[in-house]
């Protein structure tokens, strides 16, 4: 299970540069997702085999210096509230300012694991530059470069060293299901739905992290935990700059689960930041299926369901083979259909195809249509098998890997689902030498 690293800091000490290079410099490392709030970034990583994901909090704050630091202020703590590390950085060259005291003396109070990253040190001369960081009282600052990379293998040695080894393995081996959405879509009442009508069977389990919650769900035949994203917190806890808040809520909780539930409002259809939420769970390779709620209140017709359904659809493209359910949960309406779509969709996610079934389908459907020939270069795909991945991926193994474009491996996903039922899952396709 991941752990968060935000990266917090004035603006223009160079958070978005040191993220661009965490999250796009090395092979392993899958591309970020901006925009998941007005400029709000997240990505993932990997260093020494471990992986964890990355928020700049940086960014968008504008107004005069009081709004300025309040804002900052408001930011580090949800930051030090959400994350498992912090990676407070300053820049070298104009040494302490008031505000970089002010997030120092926050982390300081809170008592959370933070490095100092003293950033735009390009040149050795400027080490000693560095010294004056110390006086934080948040231990030893690290000298980086995040135009040239000097100094950040040391900083991520420690960082993942200093990872707490998560506790899932506590929990029994469930399904686990998480309701994700933007605020006010209906989270908290399709929980209540759901756990409310016989309160006994719930067991609730402290989960593996401080602020996720697992709710165990045992009745009707189905038995998993329910990541619980609504309402958890105190509300002293939820100041302001609720986004920031529920993105970083999303981003837990959508990586601490089999399959997602992803809330839309009806009376609002599909939405950006519904866009992006979809877009972090299918690059974090979850199950999902999209609940348009709130579909009593909405005037329909014959053809409403399907219309919303085809736009559903086309702003999810190309990943559209995905479970679509129209309910009201205050209503109760199709709830308990939500549940078994979700183990469908769970059951799909963990299914493995037999290679000789596998071989069998697949390279009659290469025969078909095979790779394009390129620079006059014929490509042969001989072999297929499924990867021992938690989620479906699949190995094509040819002469010139290096051929197959994008269009083709899109191909070969199509038809992969049009023969074996992936429906809610991503599928990752990779071509390799044989």
């Amino acid at each position: 299970m991941s752990n968060i690293v935000a990266i917090v800091g004035r603006p223009n000490v160079g958070k978005s540069t040191f993220f661009n290079r965490l999250t796009e410099s090395r092979s392993a490392i899958v591309d970020e997702t901006s925009g998941v709030t007005r400029d709000r970034h997240y990505g993932k990583s990997i260093w020494n085999g471990v992986e964890f994901s990355v928020i700049d909090t940086g960014g968008y704050i504008e107004g005069t210096d009081d709004v300025f630091e309040e804002e900052i202020r408001k930011q580090v703590l949800l930051a030090i509230e959400e994350s498992d590390a912090i990676l407070f950085m300053v820049d070298v060259n104009s040494g302490i300012t008031d505000m970089d005291q002010t997030i120092a003396d926050i982390l300081r109070r809170r008592g959370k694991k933070a490095f100092v990253v003293a950033n735009k040190v390009d040149e050795p001369a400027r080490t000693f530059e560095v010294d004056v960081f110390y006086s934080f009282g948040l231990g030893n600052p690290y000298r980086i470069s995040s135009i040239n990379g000097s100094g950040t293998g040391d900083l991520l040695d420690d960082l993942v060293k200093s990872f707490e080894k998560k506790a899932s393995e506590a929990l029994p081996d469930l399904p686990r299901i998480a309701v994700i959405g933007r605020p006010n879509v209906g989270k908290s009442t399709l929980v209540n739905t759901l756990l409310g009508e016989e309160r006994h069977i719930v067991t609730p389990v402290a989960g593996t992290t401080r602020d996720s919650i697992y709710t165990r769900y045992n009745k009707f035949g189905h038995d998993f935990y329910l990541v619980d994203t609504a309402g958890i917190r105190k509300k002293g806890k939820v100041t302001a700059n609720i986004e920031f808040y529920s993105v970083m809520r999303s981003i837990r909780a959508i990586e601490n689960a089999d399959v997602c539930l992803l809330m839309i409002d009806a009376q609002q259809g599909i939405e950006s930041q519904d866009i992006n939420i979809f877009s972090l769970i299918r690059r974090n390779n979850k199950g999902v299926v999209i609940l348009v709620n709130k579909w009593d209140l909405v005037e329909k017709n014959t053809h409403t369901s399907r219309h919303m359904e085809e736009i559903i659809r086309e702003k999810t493209a190309p990943f559209s083979d995905v479970p679509v359910v129209f309910i009201s949960a205050i209503n109760k309406q199709r709830v308990h259909k939500v549940l078994e779509i979700a183990m469908q969709v769970y059951n799909n996610r963990i299914q493995r195809i037999a290679t000789s079934h596998l071989n069998e389908v697949m390279l009659k459907v290469i025969d078909d249509y095979p790779p394009p020939a390129i620079k006059g270069k014929f490509v042969k795909i001989k072999y297929v098998t499924q990867l021992p991945t938690h989620a479906p991926s699949f190995a094509f193994y040819c002469n010139l890997p290096q051929y197959v474009r994008e269009p083709y491996k899109r191909y070969l996903e199509n038809k992969i689902r049009a023969n074996f039922n992936f429906k809610g899952v991503p599928i990752q396709i990779f071509i390799r030498k044989k």
